[in-house]
Protein backbone atom coordinates (compact mmCIF):
# COMPACT_ATOMS: atom_id res chain seq x y z
CA UNK A 1 0.00 0.00 0.00
CA UNK A 2 1.50 3.46 -0.72
CA UNK A 3 0.78 7.03 0.41
CA UNK A 4 -1.18 7.38 3.42
CA UNK A 5 -3.20 4.67 4.89
CA UNK A 6 -7.00 5.93 4.70
CA UNK A 7 -8.81 5.28 8.29
CA UNK A 8 -11.44 3.27 6.40
CA UNK A 9 -8.51 0.30 6.72
CA UNK A 10 -8.18 1.66 10.51
CA UNK A 11 -11.48 3.11 12.00
CA UNK A 12 -10.05 3.87 15.43
CA UNK A 13 -6.16 3.42 16.16
CA UNK A 14 -4.84 3.72 20.01
CA UNK A 15 -0.84 3.71 20.28
CA UNK A 16 0.01 2.01 23.57
CA UNK A 17 3.19 4.07 24.74
CA UNK A 18 4.06 7.65 25.91
CA UNK A 19 6.73 7.35 23.02
CA UNK A 20 7.38 10.51 21.92
CA UNK A 21 9.40 8.84 19.10
CA UNK A 22 6.68 6.04 18.12
CA UNK A 23 3.99 8.68 18.19
CA UNK A 24 6.01 11.12 15.60
CA UNK A 25 6.98 7.72 13.59
CA UNK A 26 3.18 6.47 13.29
CA UNK A 27 2.42 10.40 11.93
CA UNK A 28 4.77 9.19 9.28
CA UNK A 29 2.34 6.34 8.06
CA UNK A 30 -0.41 9.25 7.47
CA UNK A 31 -2.67 7.31 10.35
CA UNK A 32 -4.95 9.40 12.68
CA UNK A 33 -4.70 7.84 15.88
CA UNK A 34 -4.54 9.03 20.11
CA UNK A 35 -2.23 7.83 22.61
CA UNK A 36 -3.04 6.20 25.37
CA UNK A 37 -0.44 5.04 27.66
CA UNK A 38 -0.55 1.53 29.03
CA UNK A 39 0.75 1.42 32.62
CA UNK A 40 1.66 -2.46 32.06
CA UNK A 41 4.71 -3.86 33.74
CA UNK A 42 7.90 -4.32 31.49
CA UNK A 43 9.55 -7.05 32.99
CA UNK A 44 12.60 -8.64 31.28
CA UNK A 45 12.71 -12.37 33.05
CA UNK A 46 15.90 -14.50 32.13
CA UNK A 47 14.22 -17.37 30.60
CA UNK A 48 12.72 -15.57 27.67
CA UNK A 49 15.42 -14.49 24.26
CA UNK A 50 15.07 -11.13 23.94
CA UNK A 51 12.83 -10.94 20.86
CA UNK A 52 10.59 -12.61 23.29
CA UNK A 53 10.66 -10.28 25.98
CA UNK A 54 10.09 -7.45 23.00
CA UNK A 55 6.75 -9.97 22.13
CA UNK A 56 5.87 -9.90 25.92
CA UNK A 57 6.17 -6.18 26.78
CA UNK A 58 4.36 -5.32 23.36
CA UNK A 59 1.30 -7.75 23.83
CA UNK A 60 0.91 -6.50 27.73
CA UNK A 61 1.23 -2.99 26.69
CA UNK A 62 -1.62 -3.65 23.90
CA UNK A 63 -3.82 -5.86 25.90
CA UNK A 64 -3.71 -3.81 28.84
CA UNK A 65 -5.32 -0.78 27.10
CA UNK A 66 -7.27 -2.81 24.65
CA UNK A 67 -9.32 -4.08 28.32
CA UNK A 68 -10.53 -0.66 28.24
CA UNK A 69 -11.31 0.64 24.33
CA UNK A 70 -12.26 -3.01 22.89
CA UNK A 71 -13.99 -0.98 19.56
CA UNK A 72 -10.50 0.19 18.77
CA UNK A 73 -7.34 -1.13 17.42
CA UNK A 74 -4.75 -1.04 19.89
CA UNK A 75 -0.96 -0.65 19.19
CA UNK A 76 1.62 -2.08 21.49
CA UNK A 77 5.56 -1.96 21.11
CA UNK A 78 8.52 -2.84 22.76
CA UNK A 79 12.25 -2.12 21.94
CA UNK A 80 15.16 -3.39 23.24
CA UNK A 81 18.82 -3.49 22.41
CA UNK A 82 20.48 -6.63 22.97
CA UNK A 83 24.33 -7.90 22.58
CA UNK A 84 23.66 -12.14 22.56
CA UNK A 85 21.15 -13.21 25.42
CA UNK A 86 22.30 -9.88 27.46
CA UNK A 87 19.13 -7.25 27.33
CA UNK A 88 20.12 -3.62 27.48
CA UNK A 89 17.11 -1.97 28.77
CA UNK A 90 17.00 1.73 29.97
CA UNK A 91 19.91 2.08 32.34
CA UNK A 92 18.92 3.54 35.87
CA UNK A 93 21.61 6.35 35.76
CA UNK A 94 24.52 7.88 33.93
CA UNK A 95 26.90 5.27 35.36
CA UNK A 96 25.18 2.29 33.84
CA UNK A 97 24.55 4.30 31.17
CA UNK A 98 28.08 4.69 30.35
CA UNK A 99 28.81 0.88 31.37
CA UNK A 100 26.49 0.04 28.62
CA UNK A 101 27.93 2.25 26.04
CA UNK A 102 31.21 0.71 26.82
CA UNK A 103 29.78 -2.98 25.75
CA UNK A 104 28.52 -1.78 22.97
CA UNK A 105 31.81 -0.22 21.78
CA UNK A 106 33.38 -1.54 18.39
CA UNK A 107 30.71 -4.27 18.35
CA UNK A 108 27.49 -5.45 16.76
CA UNK A 109 24.47 -5.64 18.56
CA UNK A 110 20.87 -6.52 17.54
CA UNK A 111 17.85 -3.74 17.96
CA UNK A 112 14.71 -5.40 18.62
CA UNK A 113 11.12 -4.45 18.74
CA UNK A 114 8.40 -6.29 19.34
CA UNK A 115 4.76 -5.20 18.29
CA UNK A 116 1.39 -6.16 18.50
CA UNK A 117 -2.03 -5.42 17.62
CA UNK A 118 -5.23 -5.76 19.25
CA UNK A 119 -8.69 -5.18 18.30
CA UNK A 120 -10.41 -6.97 21.62
CA UNK A 121 -14.14 -6.96 20.80
CA UNK A 122 -13.17 -9.25 17.74
CA UNK A 123 -11.01 -11.16 19.32
CA UNK A 124 -8.39 -10.09 17.25
CA UNK A 125 -4.43 -10.39 17.85
CA UNK A 126 -0.96 -9.93 15.55
CA UNK A 127 2.49 -10.12 16.55
CA UNK A 128 5.63 -9.72 15.04
CA UNK A 129 9.35 -8.77 15.65
CA UNK A 130 11.92 -6.95 13.59
CA UNK A 131 15.55 -7.00 14.31
CA UNK A 132 18.07 -4.49 12.78
CA UNK A 133 22.19 -4.44 13.16
CA UNK A 134 24.09 -2.12 14.67
CA UNK A 135 27.87 -1.83 14.80
CA UNK A 136 29.27 1.04 16.87
CA UNK A 137 32.57 2.86 16.64
CA UNK A 138 34.90 1.94 19.25
CA UNK A 139 34.34 4.64 21.91
CA UNK A 140 36.79 6.24 24.23
CA UNK A 141 35.73 6.93 27.45
CA UNK A 142 36.00 10.63 26.72
CA UNK A 143 33.66 9.86 23.89
CA UNK A 144 30.77 7.63 25.72
CA UNK A 145 31.01 10.46 28.94
CA UNK A 146 30.54 12.98 26.49
CA UNK A 147 27.27 11.58 24.99
CA UNK A 148 26.07 10.66 28.16
CA UNK A 149 26.36 13.97 28.83
CA UNK A 150 24.72 15.48 25.78
CA UNK A 151 21.86 13.23 25.43
CA UNK A 152 19.25 11.87 27.94
CA UNK A 153 20.12 8.09 28.55
CA UNK A 154 17.85 7.17 30.80
CA UNK A 155 14.69 6.52 29.14
CA UNK A 156 16.60 5.09 25.72
CA UNK A 157 16.93 1.31 25.42
CA UNK A 158 20.91 0.35 25.45
CA UNK A 159 21.19 4.29 26.87
CA UNK A 160 21.35 5.66 23.28
CA UNK A 161 19.13 7.17 20.41
CA UNK A 162 20.71 6.82 16.51
CA UNK A 163 18.06 10.12 15.83
CA UNK A 164 20.16 12.15 18.95
CA UNK A 165 24.02 12.23 17.81
CA UNK A 166 23.78 8.64 17.00
CA UNK A 167 26.55 9.11 14.11
CA UNK A 168 29.31 9.60 17.08
CA UNK A 169 28.03 5.86 18.12
CA UNK A 170 27.18 4.47 14.99
CA UNK A 171 29.55 3.02 12.13
CA UNK A 172 26.72 1.08 10.54
CA UNK A 173 23.00 -0.21 10.39
CA UNK A 174 21.58 -3.19 9.03
CA UNK A 175 17.88 -3.22 8.61
CA UNK A 176 15.38 -0.97 9.28
CA UNK A 177 16.52 2.27 11.02
CA UNK A 178 13.06 3.36 12.11
CA UNK A 179 13.05 -0.10 14.06
CA UNK A 180 16.16 1.27 16.06
CA UNK A 181 14.16 4.62 16.52
CA UNK A 182 11.23 2.66 17.98
CA UNK A 183 9.07 1.44 15.16
CA UNK A 184 9.77 -0.86 11.84
CA UNK A 185 7.40 1.07 10.09
CA UNK A 186 7.80 -0.71 6.47
CA UNK A 187 6.50 -3.82 8.07
CA UNK A 188 4.22 -1.97 10.25
CA UNK A 189 2.47 -0.46 6.96
CA UNK A 190 2.11 -4.09 5.42
CA UNK A 191 0.56 -5.40 8.80
CA UNK A 192 -1.95 -2.27 8.19
CA UNK A 193 -2.63 -3.20 5.28
CA UNK A 194 -3.81 -6.60 5.91
CA UNK A 195 -6.02 -5.66 8.87
CA UNK A 196 -9.72 -7.38 8.33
Amino acid sequence: MNGPLMMTTLPKLILASASPRRAALLRQLGVRFRVVVSDAPEPAPDHLAPHEICLANAGAKARAVAARFPEAWVLGADTEVALGSRVFGKPRDRREAAAFLRSLSGRTHQVITGVCLVRRAEGWRRSFSVTTHVTFHPLTDRQITSYVRAVNTLDKAGAYAVQEAGETLIESIEGSLTNVVGLPLGRLREEFSKLP
